[in-house]
């Protein structure tokens, strides 16, 4: 999002007096956060047990995406107009009633699917703002890790149980069971409703470029489309890869919940030690070489050793998707910085990653295997390694505002 000359609000002291603090606080950012990929995290193993054909699977992959893409900027309208806690706690709202229109039957599902998308793109921008300016600088790391952590919790827990759900009654079943974490997310986050937020005082005009004419935020747009890229790409498509290897449908659906439970490791890893760093490329890289580790391994042996593989590459993608909170928070000069980047990145970076179930469907359709889609992601993370050194390490020079840059 474009940022030019603004009046730079007072940065509110990390951990902030507020009447919802404390343990309040905390047990509200981890209902939310367990609740937040919950829904997508449905699709892959419903797909062989519902008998759902690629365009569906294809469209349901995209969705979510494309949803977050195009709706990020009311992240930052939000924050604007109503702060970051009233923002988070009304797109929970709307969790819920994306996840309870969901099991309504295919068309319900696909409406409920853009509502969840449509508030996981308002927390998906306020995350990072809400973690810099509610909890001290040397826990930033910490609790963007319990996000992710907890994120990918949540997601393996329901994960696991769709399939088993399904079968002994109905994906619309499967599916109502979203609805109970984003109820709790949603009481979870009530309390916030009672922080005041603090009023803006006079400030000096703080003269910044366009986010989108600096290097710091297309490096940061790289990096973060890419992963995501690659993270719903695979959600979408890992267990049917599985069951076209000759796994059951059962362990296709176990193996995706071993991939998300991995996703959490990660998450919580790697924003703990990226966080402890000024200087985060080594973690760019690490990820990006256990999510090729992860790739190949899925290509080379998929039935033999896929909980391995599926525990590995979620590992890798659970740091990618986590770090870049990191990069948001580290990056960002102020408040406002860090909304912005946040905003940029993620509206290019979700629009690019929704081509990636499709892509990875046309490519499978083309060849016949899944290998040329496979080695296309693991070329497309290997070229985003480069281009998104960047968005690790900062420039600073006497007399020169870094967000410049």
């Amino acid at each position: 999002m474009p940022l030019t000359t603004a009046s730079a609000p007072p940065e509110t002291s990390p951990g902030r007096a507020a009447p919802a603090g404390g343990a309040l606080l905390v047990l509200g950012f981890v209902l939310l956060s367990l609740n937040t990929r919950v829904a997508f995290g449905q699709v892959g193993p419903l797909a062989p047990v519902a008998g759902w054909g690629q365009g569906t699977v294809t469209v349901l992959g995209l969705l979510p995406p494309l949803c977050m893409g195009l709706f990020a900027p009311l992240g930052a309208l939000a924050r604007r107009r109503i702060g970051e806690e009233r923002g988070l706690f009304w797109a929970s709202v709307l969790l819920v009633a994306g996840a309870a229109l969901r099991p309504t039957g295919l068309a319900g599902l696909y409406a409920g699917t853009v509502l969840v998308g449509i508030a996981v793109a308002v927390v998906n921008v306020l995350i990072p703002v809400f973690v810099r300016a509610r909890f001290a600088p040397q826990r930033i790391g910490t609790m963007m890790g319990v996000y992710a952590l907890s994120m990918g919790a949540g997601s393996a827990v329901v994960a696991a149980l769709v399939a088993p759900v399904a079968d002994a009654w109905s994906w619309r079943a499967a599916v109502a069971l979203a609805v109970v974490p984003a109820v709790l997310a949603a009481a979870g986050m009530a309390p916030q409703l009672r922080v005041d937020r603090p009023i803006p005082a006079a400030a000096a005009p703080v003269h910044r470029r366009p986010v989108g004419r600096t290097a710091l935020a297309w490096s940061l747009t790289a990096f973060f489309g890419i992963q995501t890229l690659v993270f719903y790409a695979t959600l979408a498509w890992l267990p049917t890869i599985l069951v076209d290897a000759g796994l059951s449908r059962t362990a296709a659906g176990t193996d995706q919940a071993v991939l998300i439970l991995g996703l959490a490791v990660g998450g919580f890893l790697a924003p703990v030690l990226a966080a402890a760093r000024a200087d985060q490329r080594p973690h760019i890289l690490a990820v990006v070489a256990v999510c090729v580790l992860g790739l190949l391994g899925v290509l080379l042996a998929p039935a033999a050793g896929a909980p391995v593989w599926a525990g590995v590459l979620g590992i890798g993608m659970g740091g990618g998707q986590a770090l870049a909170g990191v990069l948001f928070a580290r990056r960002g000069t102020d408040h406002d910085h860090v909304a912005a980047l946040s905003t940029m990145a993620q509206t290019c970076g979700y629009l690019l990653a929704a081509t990636g179930p499709a892509l990875a469907a046309a490519l499978h359709g083309a060849t016949g295997t899944w290998t040329t889609p496979l080695l296309a992601l693991v070329a497309l993370l290997l070229a985003g390694s480069v281009l998104s050194l960047r968005a690790g390490h900062s420039v600073t020079k006497p007399h020169r505002d870094p967000s410049n840059r």
